[in-house]
């Protein structure tokens, strides 16, 4: 049973599985016969801070007033549009995440993916306000060569996010009761 909907508005916001989930893929299928796009991440250019800013803000298209920093991430990646979202939602793959796992920054990373997704998956602002928008599908998946669920769980566990271990997946989404 999948508890998880990359077309859709609903958390989980990050999926780590392994690479070529059938699951993931007739998603992200459907995702795009609805005109939403996907959008796929070298892993070996996000092993550094400075790679995933260069490599998000050229594949998403970011403002070129683009900070270049965390907080900066999370506010381009709610306000994403146009061509970029197909007016839908995006998915964003990362293949060949095992690399990525170990990296010390791995863990913020994954907050700060769902912390934009949190918010463009939404159709409110932060205080709860109608948005000028419809909420726009974000997801973001790590697919990974030896897929190994307890170990990623365990890595990428931390206060502000709520973690599920399901059947072949893991997903990742923002703890309500820290953020909202």
């Amino acid at each position: 049973m999948t508890t998880f909907d990359i077309t859709g508005t609903s958390a989980p916001w990050v999926i780590f599985g392994p690479q070529g989930m059938a699951e993931v893929q007739r998603q992200l299928a459907a995702l795009e016969a609805k005109g939403g796009r996907v959008h796929r991440f070298d892993s070996r250019d996000l092993m550094t801070e400075e790679g995933i800013y260069r490599s998000f803000a050229e594949v998403l298209q970011f403002p070129a007033y683009f900070g270049r920093n965390w907080d900066a991430l999370v506010d381009c990646l709610d306000d994403l549009c146009g061509a970029v979202t197909g007016g839908v939602g995006i998915a964003g793959v990362i293949g060949a995440a095992d690399q990525l796992l170990e990296a010390e920054f791995f863990p913020l990373f994954v907050s700060v993916l769902c912390q934009g997704a949190d918010r463009a998956n939404s159709a409110v602002d932060l205080d709860g306000f109608p948005l000028d928008r419809p909420a726009i599908a974000e997801h973001f998946v790590f697919e990974f060569r030896d897929f190994d669920p307890d170990r990623i769980a365990l890595r990428i566990g931390q206060p502000d996010l709520t973690i599920t271990v399901g059947d072949g997946f893991v997903g990742a989404a923002l703890d309500p009761e820290e953020w909202h």
